[in-house]
């Protein structure tokens, strides 16, 4: 019925025409909600072809968005009236016009994202506490994760270094994602729909590269050079 794509700078969500408005708004409020921590601080752009809809609609729309910390920038339409309620609202009508450049804050670190939609993110730092990266492909840190830092991945997570933070890979649903670092020990794991804590008692280990991935239904990790591959 919709669909959404990661793109630099946002998210692309498509309409079917065929589809009333009004489910698929339904649908597209029901996969933001299953993964708020996401989606939360997105630009979104939606595609609508020919569809046409009032100043109303697109304000209704924008509340909506708003409700979950997330801001309407591109309506993409053939629609003239569609288009003139757009640019009513200082909206793109375009997706050349809705690229803009990323910004970089202190608490939050995000990284320019190229044109394809699986290319990764590329970290060389090391990412403190409060420090989050959300990225709708796969993610790259040449770095340390440390402790009350965040991953949300659509894709694979890498972390060429110790990940000692919160990582969320395959965070749009994808539980073939993977988590690979040098000192695998993350404060939460997840992949997919899936998710895996620490044991509460701290034990020695071994350190060494592991691989997390989803077998059997459940989250294992295995050493990064094992032969063995699900």
């Amino acid at each position: 019925m919709i669909s959404i794509k990661g793109r630099q700078d946002g998210l692309l969500v498509t309409f079917d025409k065929e589809h009333d408005w009004d489910a698929q708004i339904a649908a597209l409020e029901a996969q933001l909600d299953d993964r708020r921590s996401f989606f939360s601080g997105a630009r979104l752009a939606i595609q609508i072809d020919q569809r046409t809809l009032s100043l109303g609609d697109i304000q209704d729309l924008q509340a909506r968005l708003a409700r979950r910390g997330m801001m309407l920038a591109a309506v993409i339409s053939t629609s003239a009236i569609t288009q003139s309620a757009a640019r009513h609202l200082n909206l793109a009508t375009d997706l050349s016009d809705y690229r803009q450049p990323a910004t970089q804050t202190e608490k939050d670190v995000v990284t320019p994202r190229p044109e394809d939609e699986q290319s990764a993110a590329l970290v060389r730092r090391t990412l403190r506490s409060g420090q989050k990266i959300h990225h709708p492909g796969h993610v790259i840190v040449i770095g340390d994760v440390n402790p009350g830092a965040e991953i949300i991945s659509g894709g694979h997570v890498v972390v060429w270094g110790r990940l000692h933070g919160l990582v969320h890979a395959g965070a749009m649903g994808d539980d073939s994602a993977v988590v690979c670092a040098l000192d695998l020990s993350p404060t939460q794991l997840r992949i997919g729909s899936h998710i895996a804590r620490p044991p509460e008692e701290k034990r020695r280990r071994r350190v060494r590269p592991e691989m997390a991935s989803v077998w059997d239904g459940r989250i294992v990790a295995e050493p990064w050079d094992s032969k063995k591959r699900h």
